[in-house]
């Protein structure tokens, strides 16, 4: 059970320094005409999250992280995420960084076989505010359950930690209801569930997550 989890307890030593005390970073040079380079468009697919706190839109990445992206996809069309919760809450002490974790919870009548990680370090997405993750306990164990970031959290792959180094794996952006997820974020935890480093996220009142289905596209 705990390894669907996500697992943070070495998140302490690998979460990334505070901004103001990273080296800065040059900006790439402007082209010739002093345009802005153009960000590439990737192809994404619409989703929605309806809640009992509301209802969160998200953007996933079925170009960039395609096996993680339909391996959420499966759970949203065979309608098995519908009737989870979000369960879980983390934000560091005196910081509005932190995440909400939902899904499966490992129940064998929701769960599909497990997907194949892909690194941040392969798709080029980061774990930034709003960004959507698989949790998992080992790479490759990843199925129903997932987690949505708020600020900034170091759970990039990152080659030159030692160990399990390969971070999570980012699937897709919040692109409307931010407000939401911070509102279960804001919810009391109860001090008595949860094992381990686990105890006192686990949200005293579930949120439930109603249904969760694909935006069909403007006509």
């Amino acid at each position: 059970m705990m390894t669907r989890l996500l697992l943070l307890a070495a998140l302490g030593a690998t979460l990334s320094a505070p901004l103001s005390a990273q080296e800065p970073v040059a900006p790439a040079p402007l082209p010739p005409t002093g345009a802005l380079p153009e960000k590439p468009a990737y192809k994404t697919v619409p989703v929605v999250l309806t809640t009992s706190a509301g209802r969160i839109t998200i953007a996933l990445e079925v170009e960039r992280a395609p096996l993680t992206a339909a391996n959420f996809l499966r759970y949203i069309d065979q309608k098995r995420l519908d009737g989870t919760d979000f369960y879980r809450a983390f934000t560091y002490p005196g910081s509005t960084d932190g995440l909400i974790q939902g899904g499966a919870r490992n129940d064998p009548k929701r769960i599909l076989k497990p997907v194949a990680h892909e690194p941040t370090s392969k798709t080029g997405l980061t774990h930034d505010d709003g960004a959507i993750s698989m949790a998992r306990g080992a790479p490759g164990s990843a199925d129903g359950d997932f987690f949505i970031i708020m600020g900034r959290m170091g759970l990039d792959a990152n080659p030159s930690q030692p160990g399990d180094n390969l971070g999570y794996a980012v699937f897709g952006h919040v692109t409307g209801g931010m407000d939401v997820v911070r509102a279960i974020a804001a919810r009391p935890v109860d001090p008595n569930k949860g094992a381990g480093i686990l105890r006192g996220q686990m949200l005293a009142a579930p949120v439930k997550i109603i249904t969760a289905r694909r935006i069909a596209p403007a006509k």
